[in-house]
């Protein structure tokens, strides 16, 4: 039982930090903005602004990923869910189960894409020639921990009858 609890514990830490790292990317691109905009006015160059932007847009989003199904943020199917009556927990199974399996499909590819990306030594086509593997490393992370956070919520689904998903205070309150 303590090890299923720290097990827990180390799943929501993870999921914490997602959220937190994807809140840094989106601060890095405000950053990013506002130095362009003072590039801008003082007539400087900031070559490849527009393009780190992006490869922060992409960390923040695949970071927050795992942060907002553990929270229940993403767009739920509870409509049908809850139209389902006394099979629900059978359209929950099938619906996680799905995730799952999409979601460790597209972490594999990630990382693979990644990985041939540093091994062919790819450079982006903007003006920054970054190395493309180094912020596709953030949607790599950012995938594999939804798809942890995914088998993560079907164990549970299976083995406490229970998904363990709860919708923050501020949802609950517009779904009553």
């Amino acid at each position: 039982m303590a090890a299923a609890r720290a097990l827990r514990r180390l799943l929501d830490f993870l999921y914490l930090a997602g959220g937190v790292i994807a809140s840094v990317f989106l601060i890095a691109i405000l950053v990013l903005i506002v130095l362009q905009m003072l590039a801008r006015w003082t007539g400087a160059v900031f070559p490849g602004a527009t393009d780190y932007a992006g490869y922060c847009m992409a960390g923040a989003s695949f970071f927050a990923f795992a942060y907002a199904l553990n929270h229940g943020a993403h767009i739920r199917v509870s409509l049908v869910l809850s139209a389902l009556g006394s099979k629900r927990w059978w359209g929950e199974l099938w619906c996680f189960v799905v995730g799952s399996v999409i979601t460790t499909w597209f972490a594999w590819y990630a990382v693979k894409g990644t990985y041939v990306s540093w091994r062919w030594n790819e450079l982006s086509q903007g003006l920054d020639a970054t190395p493309i593997w180094i912020p596709q490393l953030s949607m790599s992370a950012g995938a594999i921990l939804l798809a942890v956070a995914f088998w993560d919520h079907l164990v549970q689904l299976i083995f406490l009858g229970d998904h363990g998903i709860r919708a923050d205070l501020v949802d609950q309150s517009h779904a009553e």
